[in-house]
């Protein structure tokens, strides 16, 4: 955590921990939680927040649901970018959702710099492997409560290609998903991936 220009998140959570006598929790999906507090103490910590410029406007239902590895230049192990360009990434593919009316579809995204999958992109409903600088394997099908592993898609594509690539899918998705159908599930059904059924079966 750190601050950043405007987004002063490391000096809102001091603020908040200096002042609140809450608890903070780390989840497993890179949210925090601030537990057990009072309804006064809930409207303080919302005056903090925006006091330091971290309590978001509305996010689409993709960002909200990212996760990236911390890869280049932290990770020695990592081939590629990841904490850093995954926003970046999203607001590109935010556009393609805009396009098909889909900004709020909730839509698990992940991505990590090397195979080691530190940020579980192999159970995202879209997953990015870093293969060298700038160039990811990207993974669909996996299921958005994450029980579900997914299946490698394309290999070792820049920007332009994977962006090239997740949009007709998006477009077919918004136009003949099922009634609550989500992404990793639709993609199965109309065959851009096989389903992976179980562990063994994985591929990278």
């Amino acid at each position: 955590m750190a601050d950043r220009d405007q987004f002063k998140l490391k000096s809102a959570l001091r603020e908040v921990a200096n002042n609140i006598r809450g608890q903070f929790i780390l989840t497993g999906n890179q949210n925090l939680i601030i537990a057990n507090v009072t309804s006064e103490e809930k409207k303080n910590i919302s005056l903090i927040l925006k006091q330091y410029g971290v309590m978001p406007g509305e996010i689409s239902g993709l960002r909200q649901n990212s996760i990236a590895c911390v890869a280049l230049p932290t990770c020695g192990l990592a081939f590629a970018e990841a904490e850093r360009y995954l926003p970046s990434l999203v607001s590109e593919i935010e556009t393609i959702l805009a396009q098909n009316n889909l900004l709020k579809e909730e839509i698990v995204i992940r991505m990590t710099g090397c195979p080691n999958g530190c940020g579980r992109p192999y159970l995202a409903e879209i997953g990015f492997v870093g293969k060298s600088e700038g160039h990811y394997n990207l993974y669909l099908g996996g299921n958005f409560i994450g029980t579900r592993l997914n299946t490698l898609y394309k290999e070792t594509l820049t920007e332009a290609e994977i962006l090239s690539e997740l949009q007709p899918i998006i477009a077919d998705y918004a136009q003949n998903r099922d009634l609550g159908e989500k992404l990793g599930d639709f993609v199965i059904r109309k065959q851009y991936v096989k389903e992976t059924i179980k562990g063994s079966d994985f591929r990278h």
